[in-house]
């Protein structure tokens, strides 16, 4: 997992409250057994215009499709963003197609978890912080956004400044780059050490005893 600290990047604005896991990775996608490739998948039957009888096109006025929007590594979202099922598959497909962060002033817990645990900055600011940004950003594509993890701010070019709250060990973890696997691999030496002795003592014992 990248470690992630500062960023500062355009955003892309999503004014719709209970945005759900099914619309930010549509369960016919589900089926894939690979764990990589799902960014072109994100918020699928949004971005593409299924009606076309010979081909799957991008609708234009969807704010993903749109040149300006293209690069943006904040996603802007009204409450609850998240919700529905528990998959992995859409903190997945965020952070594939290009998401680093999400701003939303709450978060579904489950899709909370996925998220950090794939090395995306989850942001919780009030209602009236994330209007103010939705406005600018939808004002101006241009509109740059500063995350800084370190010191849990939200700041912009045009003096906004909101602080955030974030669990002490995800910080730790989003900071170093550290997933689940990586927490477990600092413990390598320990875990080489204990599996020599233990082949050890297994090969050493004597037969129709116990190591």
């Amino acid at each position: 997992m990248e470690a992630i600290n500062i960023l500062t990047s355009k955003a892309v604005p999503l004014p719709l409250p209970n945005i759900d896991t099914d619309q930010i990775i549509p369960k016919q996608f589900l089926k894939r057994i690979e764990r990589t490739g799902y960014g072109e998948f994100l918020f699928f039957d949004w971005r593409y215009d299924l009606d076309t009888p010979d081909h799957v096109e991008e609708r234009k006025d969807f704010v993903l499709n749109k040149p300006e929007r293209k690069g943006a590594q904040i996603l802007i979202a009204e409450k609850n963003f998240g919700c529905g099922s528990s998959r992995e598959h859409a903190a997945w497909a965020l952070q594939q197609y290009g998401f680093r962060a999400v701003i939303a002033p709450t978060f579904a817990d489950i899709f909370f978890s996925n998220a950090g645990k794939n090395g995306m900055i989850l942001v919780r600011l009030s209602e009236e912080d994330v209007k103010t940004l939705m406005e600018r950003t939808t004002a101006n594509p241009d509109h740059l956004i500063t995350i800084n993890l370190e010191q849990q701010t939200v700041t912009d070019e045009r003096g906004f400044h909101a602080s955030f709250e974030i669990d002490p060990f995800r910080k730790y973890c989003l900071l170093n780059g550290l997933d689940d696997i990586g927490l477990t691999l600092r413990h390598q030496a320990d875990l080489d050490k204990f599996e020599e002795t233990h082949n050890k003592n297994f090969w050493s014992a004597p037969k129709g005893t116990a190591a």
